[in-house]
């Protein structure tokens, strides 16, 4: 069993910056791949960003490819997202989540543990 709590959205303007942070508790991190998920208002969730279990690969959506870093810190048992050069398109609640498949997914079903979801807004 995995709990995850993110951090770190809010109101920003766009071609303006945020970095998401989500902490995992209650297993071992490493053992997990990690992804980014966002679901804007009446729209479907959606794949940002994945990151395999040691961190040495990383996957976007082309959406944000060139603008998003994905990243991770086992041994603190940390995600995180780094968005720059935001748009109001970007405006979602963003959710980390984890999971122990054999390989990377962009598929939300596949991911076991989710956080609760951080708000994004950024303004035109």
């Amino acid at each position: 069993q995995v709990q995850l709590v993110e951090s770190g959205g809010g109101l920003v303007q766009a071609g303006g910056s945020l970095r998401l942070s989500c902490v995992a508790s209650g297993s071992t991190f490493g053992s997990y791949r990690m992804a980014w998920f966002r679901q804007a208002s009446g729209k479907d969730r959606e794949f940002v960003a994945a990151i395999s279990r040691t961190g040495g690969r990383t996957y976007y959506a082309d959406s944000v490819k060139g603008r998003f870093s994905i990243s991770r810190d086992n041994t603190k048992n940390t995600g995180c997202l780094q968005m720059d050069m935001l748009e109001h398109e970007d405006t979602a609640v963003y959710f980390c989540a984890v999971g122990s498949l054999a390989y990377n997914t962009r598929t939300a079903t596949d991911y076991n543990y989710w956080g609760q979801g951080t708000q994004v807004t950024v303004s035109s």
